[in-house]
């Protein structure tokens, strides 16, 4: 790069900088105390409510940032404070009450609805906030805030609010109890920011400006003066439940169809002082969590499925710290269930293919100099399949997992400018001659002075111990980004050498590798003839392995996305992959597959989410030159709202390849096979939902997933990674998979934080070859299926409220 071109860009870095100083001023609210009892009835009419501090005249952030509320659709807040709690009302005016979008949804779903949310940085450190959220139609939300910005909604807690309709808008109350939040007594300033969505008009709120080109929104807060005499609750609350579950399996040989059984535990919250907090869950229950969306894998890696278990869960934001941890880890397949042994005349009667969590524990919080420190344990019990002798009945136990011990510990420290330090570790200990696993990680997250320029990185360390023997592994990731402004930019370098494995509690796809990646953004915010806003995003990457420097592959990719004025979404791509070597598709050390070039181009458009009916759809095309292979992918999803109650919606994604090129086998001589292959997939989901109030609803999900795989021709894979016509190979290597499940869940909210729930859970699996989608939906359907029918109501005790009777 010349000097002249070095110059223009220095010069254009400044500006954009310069651009970002010129943040609205700070807004301040003034803290009063009240002594009036207050009724949590969505109507502020207490007499406290008239002398209380006003939060008004709103600023928009988005579509038109910096935009003056209009006054006729003016908000104002109000927030009062006792010895036990925080309470907040307002009144969100509407012109016209149709323009209020207030559907049913369910808790912690603001999407669809109009809403106001409360967010409070409690340490005023600029980077960890929480956020309280009650919707138009009475339903709350909550969340967690780290890192100037992630969210994380998977948190919760135990708060009363309500929300009332009105002439001329919507008013509602809050009161968030102080057991709900952490701070520290000696802070007299918090930090502060109100929002509000009218969702029908697309339009976001905010009390004190958040201008989008600054990089997060914790750190464009206002503040919440003079807080006095204000002190943490011992905070200990058990939640026990009581489950019963029916399972009704036609195919069982020897044994009964049905299955029962009845289970009890607890989960106990205690907070450890003001600032930690101490979660566990004795014996726990997850049987009625939602059923993980499977798909036929013929990939040489495995699929990532999402954690649906509520203690993994909720308020995980520390234990996400340095991605070393996958929590579908604890309780996963044994590590030797395929490794069983049978003698003559046995059989594997039972096998489980999951291992059974004994308890878990993690204590989290952060302190008032913003250490923030997460530790979570968890223990499961060994495993064993059973062995049947068919000559006399006899049956004998055979280890698959030992007793496991998982944990992983993490510190994290904020720093001045939005940035921060880590330590993470996570640790498998297993008893026995199973090998033990330990990773530890150094991650840093840096910010200049004005929050424009990022620097970023982790260097990690992994050990695996086995009979006296050590393996250790080692792997950095280094980033520069420019995270403020309209243009901004992401320089990568990820490396990870042929030892580094994190999979014991966390996920790594493979190792053995230095790829370096550039992102480069820009986006236009300011709202025009046709278009609300626009993003531009162009991405590079490059790939070597890191044991000898060979190339792995290089692709490119550009996308265009954005929102119209009618709030109509969408978005159109482009992607490039340079020819490539693929250590991975042989399956084999030392062998590899040589990729070849190909180009991709796709579309998509949302319509306007608020409407009644909202439709979504995508195509997105592949072609390579080997082969002259071609893929694509069709999306389309729909909704209808019949009324604030009762809604479905429906997806369809079809996805046919032709010609593809893959592994198939590896024959009797130790040659890889790869076959060029034809697949149609197809999959077909329904929800139907319908809430009776704010506390009960129905829930059902029905999917059902085809994919069919059809050999064309086998080739015999070259050391020089090319591929020759095979005669020899006559084996089948077709496959055929039909998925159905269904998941109707009933949940009623019957006391502040406690629930009852009925789950009908129907689940098939078909891998008989049929052609066509039609045929193979019909068969699966006459299939045997698995039912399981539950019942669990789990009770909500505050140690508090609980004393006073």
């Amino acid at each position: 790069m010349n000097k002249k071109l070095w110059v223009v860009l220095y010069i254009f870095l400044i500006a954009h900088a310069a651009a970002l100083a010129q943040q609205a001023p700070q807004r301040s609210l003034q803290a009063m105390r009240t002594n009036s009892p207050i009724k949590i009835d969505g109507i502020p009419d207490e007499a406290i409510w008239k002398t209380a501090p006003v939060a008004e005249k709103f600023i928009e952030f988005r579509p038109n940032a910096g935009a003056v509320e209009n006054p006729s659709n003016a908000t104002q807040v109000y927030i009062l404070y006792d010895n036990s709690a925080i309470y907040i009302a307002g009144y969100c005016h509407e012109l016209n009450a149709d323009s209020i979008s207030r559907e049913l949804v369910g808790r912690d779903k603001v999407g669809s609805n109009d809403f106001v949310g409360v967010i409070f940085d409690t340490y005023y450190d600029k980077i960890n906030a929480t956020g309280f959220y009650v919707t138009a139609s009475s339903e709350q939300y909550d969340a967690k805030y780290s890192n100037s910005g992630n969210e994380d909604d998977t948190w919760n807690a135990v708060w009363d609010s309500k929300s009332v309709m009105q002439k001329d808008g919507w008013t509602f109350e809050m009161r968030i109890p102080y057991s709900a939040l952490r701070f520290s007594p000696k802070n007299s300033t918090w930090g502060l920011n109100i929002t509000r969505k009218r969702n029908k008009s697309g339009q976001q709120f905010m009390w004190n400006s958040v201008v989008p080109t600054i990089n997060g929104f914790i750190n464009q807060e206002g503040t919440w003066d003079g807080i006095t005499d204000i002190k943490p609750p011992l905070r200990l609350a058990f939640s026990p439940y009581l489950s019963a579950y029916i399972n009704n399996y036609p195919n069982k040989t020897n044994q009964s169809n049905f299955t029962q059984s009845i289970n009890g535990g607890m989960d106990v919250k205690y907070g450890i002082n003001q600032n930690y907090t101490l979660d566990m869950t004795l014996i726990p229950d997850f049987g009625q969590v939602q059923s993980d969306k499977q798909v036929l894998n013929l990939s040489p890696f495995e699929v990532r499925y999402n954690e649906n278990r509520d203690f993994f869960t909720e308020g995980t934001e520390l234990f996400n710290k340095g991605n070393l941890f996958y929590s579908r880890r604890i309780g996963s397949q044994p590590i030797h269930k395929y490794d069983v042994q049978t003698g003559t005349n046995e059989v594997v009667s039972d096998n489980p293919s999951e291992s059974k969590l004994l308890n878990a524990t993690k204590i989290s919080g952060r302190n008032k100099k913003g250490l923030g420190i997460g530790l979570l344990n968890a223990i499961t019990k060994p495993m064993y399949a059973e062995v049947l002798d068919t000559a006399t009945g006899k049956t004998r136990d055979v280890k698959t997992n030992p007793l496991t011990n998982y944990n992983i510990l993490v510190l994290d420290k904020t720093l001045k400018n939005n940035s921060s330090v880590s330590f993470v570790n996570t640790n498998v200990l297993r008893e026995g001659s199973d090998y033990d696993a330990n990773v530890s990680a150094f991650v840093f997250d840096m910010y200049n002075k004005k929050n424009v320029y990022n620097w970023y990185g982790q260097t990690s360390l992994s050990n695996k111990t086995a009979l006296g023997k050590n393996e250790t592994g080692y792997s950095h990731n280094l980033g520069f980004a420019k995270t403020g402004g309209r243009f901004n930019f992401n320089l990568v370098e990820e490396l990870a050498n042929t030892r580094y494995d994190k999979n014991d509690l966390g996920i790594l796809y493979n190792n053995n590798y230095v790829d370096h990646s550039l992102w480069i953004g820009y986006k236009w915010v300011k709202p025009k003839s046709f278009y609300n806003r626009i993003n531009l995003n162009i991405n590079n990457n490059l790939s070597h392995r890191f044991e000898d420097g060979s190339y792995q592959s290089y692709n490119a990719n550009i996308n265009m996305n954005g929102q119209l004025k009618n709030l109509w979404s969408a978005g159109l791509s482009m992607v490039h992959n340079e020819p490539g070597n693929d250590y991975y598709e042989p399956r084999k050390e030392g062998k590899v597959f040589r990729t070849s070039r190909s180009t991709g181009a796709g579309f998509w458009v949302n319509s306007n989410e608020a409407k009644k009916y909202y439709w979504g759809a995508s195509i997105n095309g592949n072609f390579r030159e080997m082969f002259t292979s071609r893929s694509y992918n069709f999306d389309m999803e729909q909704r209808y709202r019949f009324s604030s109650k009762f809604s479905m919606s429906q997806g369809v994604s079809y996805n046919p390849v032709r010609n593809a090129a893959g592994f198939a086998a590896i024959d009797g001589s130790g040659n890889v096979i790869f076959n060029r292959r034809n697949r149609e997939t197809v999959e077909n989901s329904l929800s139907i939902k319908y809430n009776f109030n704010n506390k009960s609803g129905i829930n059902l999900q029905a999917r059902h997933y085809w994919s069919g795989v059809k050999s064309l021709q086998y080739y015999a894979l070259n050391n020089d990674g090319s591929l020759d016509p095979n005669t020899t190979y006559t084996n089948n290597r077709d496959y055929n998979l039909n998925l159905f499940n269904v998941d109707m869940v009933y949940t009623w909210q019957f006391a502040t934080g406690s629930f009852m729930y009925i789950v009908w859970k129907n689940n098939i699996v078909n891998d008989k070859r049929d052609d066509g989608y039609i045929k193979n939906l019909r068969q699966t359907l006459s299939a045997t299926q698995n039912n399981n029918l539950s019942i669990k109501i789990l009770y909500y005790l505050d140690y508090l409220k609980f004393k006073k009777h």
